[in-house]
């Protein structure tokens, strides 16, 4: 059985509300574990005599990271160690995180009306949203920033450098349509620049042009 086939396996049979399993993977071949390590790196695993120790919380795709493995003809035996439930919240507390289009709606809503440039922030509640959100908000050409999962982007209400911001708004929809989570903020905020041959103002941070 393969290690993807055996993860399925090993989820059915979790408790409905697990939020975290920590599981043993051991290794037919010890030899082959400095490349499991690199394909399991963005898990931080634990090395083990022959293998590793994972902790996974439920919203993390092991079963693609298994799947690489067998790919590469890694095989192995896949063992749960104990499952973690999730705590019960309040239902003030579980709606507390405000969708993303309603905060760029808020934030928009708070500029100059006659604002042309925006430099914005967007931090995200968990680094296990950073790969999905980063192709989600390609259109918005984000850039890495500060924190693991910190991006910035620039928008323009009618021309100029930096995305629509319909399409910003756009964006923002989609993470909220996968349950992506997270705060914006407006850093930077231009009113009636005058673009003269050019695309538009720049910004300096840290020395670089953004």
């Amino acid at each position: 059985m393969t290690l993807a086939e055996q993860w399925r396996e090993l989820t059915a049979n979790l408790p409905p509300d697990w939020a975290e399993a920590r599981l043993a993977l051991e290794l037919e071949d010890p030899a082959q574990a400095d490349r499991a390590a690199l394909i399991l790196g963005p898990l931080t695993p634990g090395r083990s005599r022959r293998g590793f120790h994972l902790t996974v919380p439920r919203d993390r795709d092991l079963g693609r990271f298994l799947a690489r493995l067998d790919e590469e003809g890694v095989g192995g035996s896949l063992m749960l160690v104990e499952t973690e439930q999730q705590t019960p919240v309040s239902r003030s507390r579980a709606e507390a995180p405000q969708r993303l289009a309603e905060q760029w709606d808020e934030l928009v809503s708070r500029l100059p009306p006659d604002w042309s440039d925006l430099y914005a922030e967007l931090e995200l509640d968990s680094s296990d949203y950073l790969e999905r959100g980063a192709l989600l908000l390609a259109p918005v050409n984000p850039a890495r920033y500060g924190g693991r999962s910190t991006f910035r982007f620039r928008a323009a209400s009618s021309r100029g450098y930096g995305v629509a911001a319909s399409m910003a708004r756009r964006c923002l929809e989609r993470l909220d349509a996968e349950g992506i989570t997270g705060t914006l903020r407006a850093l930077r905020v231009l009113s009636r620049s005058a673009h003269v041959a050019t695309q538009g103002p720049v910004w300096y941070v840290e020395g670089k042009a953004v």
